[in-house]
């Protein structure tokens, strides 16, 4: 078993998780009120889409949230697998419902946007279908977790899931040039030349990262919440099952 760095040990994640979230609950305030002001009153309107592009701030954000954070749940569930390293599970369990959250966000602000746009709150392309898979997947992951009274049998289901359904993954990404469809192709990852100007690069950038604190630090809150649960249950365990002594 592979020897996890210290600060990925549970004890040390939970004796600094506080103040680890004290710090980064800070900088993701400040993100949040400069991406917020940025998004919503320092950067343009677009010339086609006016006002309503403004949805862009909020839902590309949440998209890359979506992905990333199967991905990271993936990751984790490989290495519960091939490892059994319980942290990785308690982490992959804990940002669950965070990526289920940012998934439903993103179809939500997407169909905001789609009906001006588009003129229907909804079509069944390939990105918006993919998407919808990957909400699919989250509330799987979430079910199977739980689903079984054997919690390592339930645990081992749900990683499976993770990563067999990592491969919608890449189908989200690259849907938009596989097939043809009314999403917009990237405009980020074009790095030699995005096609987006820097006054609405920016703001979207600084949401990314808001969005990004936000989610660690409620994972981290999450993991604390699992790790106290489980020394208390385990401490419960051993006091009943303790042999009672009688005092003379």
């Amino acid at each position: 078993m592979i020897k996890a760095h210290s600060y990925l040990q549970p004890n040390h994640l939970l004796t600094h998780a506080t103040r680890w979230r004290l710090w980064i609950g800070r900088l993701t305030l400040c993100l949040f009120a400069i991406g917020l002001y940025l998004a919503f009153i320092g950067s343009p309107p677009d010339y086609q889409q006016g006002e309503t592009v403004r949805i862009m701030y909020v839902h590309v954000p949440c998209a890359w949230m979506a992905m990333g954070i199967y991905s990271f749940i993936a990751i984790l569930s490989a290495i519960f697998l091939i490892w059994k390293y319980p942290l990785a599970c308690i982490l992959a369990r804990s940002a669950a419902p965070l990526g289920a959250l940012f998934t439903f966000l993103s179809l939500l602000t997407g169909a905001l946007w789609g009906k001006p746009m588009w003129g229907t709150w909804w079509v069944w392309d390939a990105r918006l279908t993919s998407v919808l898979i990957l909400l699919f997947l989250y509330l799987g992951y979430l079910a199977i977790s739980e689903a079984f009274e054997d919690t390592q049998t339930s645990l081992n289901a749900a990683s499976v899931l993770a990563v067999v359904g990592f491969i919608n993954v890449p189908i989200i990404k690259w849907s938009v040039v596989w097939w043809t469809t009314l999403h917009q192709p990237a405009s980020i990852t074009r790095i030699a030349a995005p096609a987006i100007h820097i006054s609405m690069l920016i703001p979207l950038m600084a949401m990314a990262l808001a969005f990004i604190g936000y989610f660690i630090w409620v994972l981290l809150l999450r993991v604390q919440i699992q790790l106290i649960s489980a020394k208390t249950h385990a401490l419960q365990l051993k006091l009943i099952h303790q042999p009672f002594k009688k005092t003379t």
